[in-house]
This record gives structure tokens, sequence and C-alpha cells, in this order.
């Protein structure tokens, strides 16, 4: 969708950094060049950051942007990846690169990279069902995947991965447009992108589709510097108390 390499051109050097359960990327705007390395099981922040760091040997960059899979509000980590070692809720990321750093769920990281402008729900297909809503630059990463779907399970057992492999191809593409279908009604995007490392193996998109990138993760992490998006991201609210009970 779009060639990063042009849109990234005028963004002030950021090193963008997509964390997943297999492998960490990392790229930055001036090198087409995407550097990774595994990740997994026993992958704690302070190693990611030791191995980031020296695999961008040779880079130039003034900020950082990260992409986590796990729920992030007010730039903090609420719960470590499930694929991931310990350690991700409480550790100093901005400290640990020496580099301002905005930390976002990886989803929406994506999401932003996909984003074209009004209304859209982003549908990460992969492992799990990552997701994310963007209207007019704000940004809303959502948690669909837990919902409830079908027969007791979740979206996310219909349309992630062990759906597609237990299932196979043909009926998993029927889930993945079914679920579309519910939430298009229920959410009213103007479009959705479907990303994610699984999105490029639907035969045909359902109405109202565009096919996302992965490589998309790396333009949203260069966007989030950008001025239309430096207050995107979710912070809490909280209710005003109520007032004092008369005596």
């Amino acid at each position: 969708m779009g060639d990063s390499k042009t849109a990234s051109a005028s963004i002030p050097s950021v090193l963008s950094i997509d964390i997943g359960g297999s492998h960490v990327k990392i790229r930055v705007p001036s090198d087409p060049e995407r550097r990774r390395f595994p990740s997994g099981p026993t992958l704690t922040p302070q190693a990611m950051v030791e191995e980031v760091l020296k695999l961008a040997e040779g880079w130039s960059f003034e900020s950082v942007s990260m992409g986590l899979p796990a729920p992030i509000l007010d730039a903090a980590v609420l719960r470590n990846p499930v694929n991931l070692g310990p350690g991700w809720v409480d550790f100093d990321y901005a400290g640990g690169f020496g580099k301002p750093t905005k930390l976002v769920n990886d989803a929406a990281m994506q999401a932003v990279g996909s984003y074209l402008g009004g209304r859209m729900l982003f549908l990460g297909l992969g492992t799990g069902l990552g997701s994310c809503m963007i209207d007019r630059h704000l940004v809303q990463p959502m948690e669909l995947a837990h919902a409830p779907y079908r027969r007791g399970k979740t979206y996310e057992d219909y349309v992630g991965e062990r759906s597609l492999e237990k299932r196979g191809k043909s009926r998993w593409r029927k889930s993945v447009t079914d679920v579309v279908k519910i939430l298009q009604a229920a959410l009213l995007p103007d479009y959705v992108v479907l990303g994610g490392g699984n999105g490029r193996l639907l035969k045909s998109l359902p109405d109202g589709c565009l096919l996302g990138d992965n490589a998309n993760a790396f333009e949203g992490g260069f966007r989030l510097w950008q001025k239309e998006w430096k207050n995107s991201l979710p912070t809490r609210f909280e209710l005003p108390k109520p007032p004092a009970a008369a005596s």
C-alpha cells in the first residue's frame, strides 16, 4: 500500500522496531534494508535493546518507535507479551535506547502505516487477530481477538493461525469474510485493511477491504513522530467524581 520509501523521505530519522513472537525487525527511513534477529519465549526487554542497538550499528537515528504484541496505554505496557520473556511491563525503554521512544501495540503501529484517511478498521491476520481503529488520525487499539464469536469460541479461534492449520485455507477464508462483515456492520468503518502475514492467503478480498503488508509497520513507526500523529495515541480517562451528598 504505497511506496513507504518515498513516503518516509521527509520524516526525521526514526528507528522503527517491529517485535513479533518469532523475530524482531528494525528499519530506518534512509535505508530500505530490514534487519532482524530471532525473538521467542526467552527474550527480555534488556536483551532486545542490546541486540537492536548492536544490529542498528551504522544507522543514525534521533528517536525510536516500537510495536509490541501487548496492550499498551499511556505508553506503558499493561501485560507481558504472551510469546516473549518477562520484564516488559516496567522496563525503561527510553533509558535503554538513550533516545525519545514511542511505544505502541504492534497492530496499532501497522495500522498507522496502512492508514489512508477517514475511518479505518485494521485487522491483522497472523498468529492471532490484531485489531485497531483509526478515525482522522486518532488511534484506538482494540482487543477484538478474544471476543465471543461462535460455538463458545472467539474470533481468533476462527481466523488465527491455528484455525488456518486445523481447518484448511478454504474454511479459514470463509471465516475471515464472515468476521469482516460482522465487524463492518458493528463498527461502520469507511474501509478495512487486512494486514498480518496471512492476509496474502486470501484469494479475493471482502467488499470494502484493502490488502495490507507487514512492512507497513515500519512506516507506522516513522509516522508516529509526524505532527499529525503527535497526540494520536490513547491515554487514560478518569470519570469526574460525583458531587458530594447534601448534608
